[in-house]
């Protein structure tokens, strides 16, 4: 008797479990809350074990034509004086061959390689546990539907560090040419930046504190902080919540299992959200039971987690001192021939943690 299977999300998570599970021998539906498939979004990085999923699902080469092609990043001081600049691989942390797009032109490859294979019923949330399915996969993300019904409140598992984030398509109106600019205050740190192909930008806010008004969070700060807060009123994709990290003991409950930001979100400072829902799909789809998946994902997660909380106190520094000794580094390390190597070197604990799984 054929296996079936109940996806919850359409995100990267749960579009590449629907993959590996129907692989698996499973018929395969998704539900996604959303009417529609989630274009656009924030680029994002596929590295280490999640380039050979990707290439094992047959999608290296699309992923690498769609890559953002950022050439350069910039950082800035409040009067906008550039204080270091380096190539856009190095500014992102990527190398050995990593990738970078946008989430949404990774959601669409993710979709139109299985959406002849599997069943996606948008407009459709769980209210409710349904019976009939062999596996009822969580991939809804980190205030997950799925995970309150299953193990119970998102307060016992989700766990707050102490930032928020607001990120939203704003006008190019630093004419950028696939490059991002980093303006770094005390507490509050801003990036902008365009991609290949785009005439508008992203612009990404991080911040101390749980001041939920971005223009109340940034009052007073420098640069182009004020213009880019002006983009952000008349954005129709703005999306800001808490920085935060989930922690559960277990993954897998009755015939839920929980993947992707609904079983362990390692926040945005890790560099490593899609990375991991790609791996985690693999893992899920590729193991003989949730409790063989579990095994072999958590050191993993764990390992990938451990970035978040010590990379956002680097993304964002909490006093005006720390700023200024901070740019000063910056300002010397740009005057030196060996600054792309002293770089990666800062970088490597990413790596390491992208590559700390066998697939």
């Amino acid at each position: 008797m054929t296996k079936t299977a109940l996806v919850v999300g359409a995100s990267i998570a749960g579009i590449s479990s629907a993959y590996w599970l129907h692989r698996a021998g499973y018929t395969v539906t998704v539900i996604e809350r959303s009417p529609a498939l989630r274009d656009g979004g924030y680029k994002v990085d596929i590295r280490g074990a999640a380039l050979d999923v990707v290439d094992r699902m047959g999608l290296l080469e699309d992923v690498r034509k769609a890559r953002t092609d950022v050439r350069s990043g910039t950082v800035v001081d409040a009067t906008g004086r550039r204080v270091a600049s380096m190539d856009g691989d190095t500014f992102g942390g990527r190398t050995h061959g990593d990738a970078e797009l946008l989430r949404g032109d990774l959601t669409r490859l993710l979709y139109d390689h299985t959406k002849n294979d599997v069943e996606y019923r948008f407009g459709e949330a769980l209210t409710e546990l349904p019976g009939g399915y062999d596996l009822i996969v969580g991939a809804d993300g980190l205030h997950s539907a799925t995970r309150a019904l299953a193990f119970g409140p998102e307060k016992d598992y989700v766990h707050d560090l102490g930032y928020r984030i607001a990120i939203a398509t704003v006008p190019n109106h630093l004419g950028l040419d696939r490059e991002e600019v980093t303006y770094v205050g005390p507490g509050r740190t801003t990036l902008v930046y365009s991609t290949a192909g785009e005439a508008t930008a992203k612009a990404m806010f991080l911040y101390e504190g749980d001041e939920k008004d971005l223009r109340a969070a940034y009052e007073n700060q420098g640069w182009e902080v004020p213009r880019l807060l002006d983009g952000v009123d008349t954005a129709t994709d703005l999306y800001s919540d808490d920085m935060c990290q989930v922690k559960m003991d277990s993954w897998h409950r009755g015939p839920v299992v929980l993947v992707g930001d609904a079983a362990w979100c390692a926040s945005p400072a890790s560099g490593q959200g899609t990375s991991l829902a790609l791996v985690g799909a693999y893992v899920l789809g590729t193991e003989d039971s949730p409790e063989a998946y579990e095994r072999r994902m958590r050191p993993f997660v764990e390992r990938n987690q451990a970035l978040g909380p010590a990379n956002i106190k680097r993304m964002v520094l909490h006093t005006q001192g720390q700023v200024r000794n901070s740019m000063r580094m910056l300002a010397v390390m740009d005057r030196m021939p060996f600054k792309e190597w002293m770089l990666g070197k800062v970088m490597q604990p990413l790596h390491r943690a992208a590559t700390a799984i066998e697939l």
